[in-house]
């Protein structure tokens, strides 16, 4: 494992997010869904790919908090252009677990 310097970690900007809009992707090369996130009338809204399907269906996925990366540039991804990345943990099995607040707090509240 490399070690970062403190100020590497707090050059990444980790905010919390709501999601508000999810759509099947079937461009992708992994199942997955495009999904909109609303970061707070700072960032505003970003669109992400979310290697998600197999523990959330799509109908579940508005209105959950997440936490994202804000400040990576955009992505290319097949047809659609992330502008965020969704974080969360994978799972024995290759599932992606989403990492969320545990507790509801303003959309772009920082990681800290």
């Amino acid at each position: 494992m490399k070690e970062i310097s403190w100020s590497e970690f707090e050059a990444v900007e980790l905010r919390a997010g709501t999601i508000v809009d999810v759509e099947e992707f079937p461009e992708a090369r992994k199942p997955a869904y495009k999904i909109m996130v609303d970061f707070g009338p700072e960032i505003g809204s970003r669109r992400s790919s979310a290697q998600v399907t197999n523990l959330y269906p799509a109908d579940e996925l508005i209105g959950k908090q997440v936490v994202g990366v804000v400040n990576f540039p955009p992505k290319q991804i097949g047809p659609m252009r992330s502008e965020c990345l969704v974080t969360g943990f994978y799972r024995e099995d290759g599932c992606v677990v989403l990492a969320v607040p545990e507790q509801a707090v303003p959309n772009g509240a920082k990681l800290g």
